[in-house]
């Protein structure tokens, strides 16, 4: 086994310098399929953070009424709290209100000269509320319109909101299938890409898989060298395929920033290289045994 091991893994190095320009096209021919297939998991990771970004900053607020304890908000505040649904909660009392107020319209010094002619505090305290999934927003507007809680409020901005949640819902969830949908049609056609440049390659050393078959050659013996020469492909590919993106990255990184302030592409490309070459080097190698095995095996069954 170790002989006949050695044996197939140096008829797949001859075969891969016999044929050197070919081998040379196939290489290229994959490390595009591998390029777009690391800007297609660059693209979900930023995709992802898009996402989480938006999500963050969408909650659902409580406005109680003027005459509501601060404790009967608090044990509402802790009902909320246990919903399976809820990721947090912030309570803002009516003087955190007013602060945040005054920092916001600083500037503006008809509204500062109006607080100063007010005798107290015309501001709400107030409940936010973060779900875990934007989706999960409805159900727990519906929870608070249970009466012990209903009670206390003075408005709900769910409804006024409902309308633009559902619909970024929508986009939420079309990015991410898009995105999906993405990956598998570009994974299809380096495939089939792949797999012809491969079964050319395969075609212009018909004289030597004649030969073995003369000889008495099983097909296992004639695959195993097109086999790892496919896999050496593959694995030359990801390593090139990380050499060409890496500076692009390192380039466009600053306008990304722009976009995403929350992702540093650059940084994140670094962190994660030894996770990104093991992909690649999976997914090329993979990609070049799939389609080796399927070039030969058509091969052979046409002749």
């Amino acid at each position: 086994m170790i002989t006949t091991g050695i044996r197939l893994i140096k008829y797949a190095f001859q075969h891969f310098k016999r044929n050197v320009w070919l081998s040379t096209a196939t290489i290229l021919v994959m490390v595009l399929a591998l390029s777009v297939f690391a800007g297609l998991n660059i693209f979900n990771v930023t995709t992802t953070t898009i996402i989480e970004n938006i999500q963050d900053k969408i909650d659902i607020s409580i406005f109680f009424t003027a005459d509501t304890p601060e404790d009967e908000i608090l044990r509402i505040q802790t009902s909320v709290q246990e919903l399976e649904e809820v990721k947090a909660t912030q309570y803002i009392s009516k003087d955190q209100a007013l602060e945040i107020f005054k920092e916001r319209h600083g500037d503006d010094e008809t509204i500062s000269q109006a607080l100063q002619q007010l005798s107290e505090n015309p501001l709400l305290a107030s409940l936010n509320i973060k779900a875990q999934d934007s989706e999960q927003y409805a159900q727990i507007a519906a929870y608070l319109e249970n009466e012990s809680i209903k009670q206390y409020t003075e408005r709900v901005t769910y409804g006024q909101n409902a309308t633009v949640i559902e619909r970024l819902n929508t986009i939420l969830n079309i990015a991410e299938q898009g995105g999906f949908a993405l990956t598998i049609f570009m994974a299809l056609i380096a495939v089939l890409i792949t797999f012809n440049t491969i079964r050319l390659a395969i075609y212009s050393s018909k004289d030597s898989i004649m030969i073995m078959r003369l000889v008495g050659g099983s097909n296992f013996f004639i695959r195993g060298p097109f086999l790892i020469e496919g896999i050496i492909y593959g694995i030359l590919a990801a390593v090139i395929s990380l050499l060409i993106i890496a500076p692009l990255i390192y380039l466009i990184s600053p306008y990304s920033n722009v976009l995403v302030p929350e992702l540093d592409l650059w940084v994140y490309f670094t962190d994660h290289l030894p996770t990104l070459l093991i992909y690649q080097l999976l997914f090329g190698s993979i990609l070049g045994l799939i389609s080796s095995f399927i070039a030969i095996g058509k091969y052979l069954k046409a002749n």
